[in-house]
């Protein structure tokens, strides 16, 4: 989840089903950037893959936990702002008092 394409990838499947092709057309990402990523998602047991045609159609294997995790994700960047994934001091202490 640490790739933005990924996070992408799973917000357009919270919608439903996608094909690669659909995926492209909708993020304008090269069919083997969308291919990979499916592959890493689809590993992590995130995705799941059902054939249709020549063809298959990918979709979440848990949208709730999915769901509940991008809203969380969203809150916290809200209360924060860009000062979670813009932080120039990733693994040190940033407050005076730290």
């Amino acid at each position: 989840m640490s790739d933005p394409n990924r996070l992408i990838i799973l917000r357009h499947l919270a919608l439903g089903e996608h094909r690669v092709v659909d995926l492209m057309a909708h993020l304008g990402l090269a069919q083997s950037t969308v291919s990979k990523h499916l592959a890493c998602l689809k590993d992590c047991g995130l995705v799941d893959s059902r054939p249709q045609g020549r063809a298959s159609l990918f979709s979440l294997t848990h949208p709730e936990a999915v769901l509940e995790l991008l809203v969380a994700a969203e809150r916290l960047l809200g209360l924060t702002g860009d000062a979670v994934t813009l932080c120039p001091n990733f693994g040190t202490a940033t407050r005076k008092d730290a």
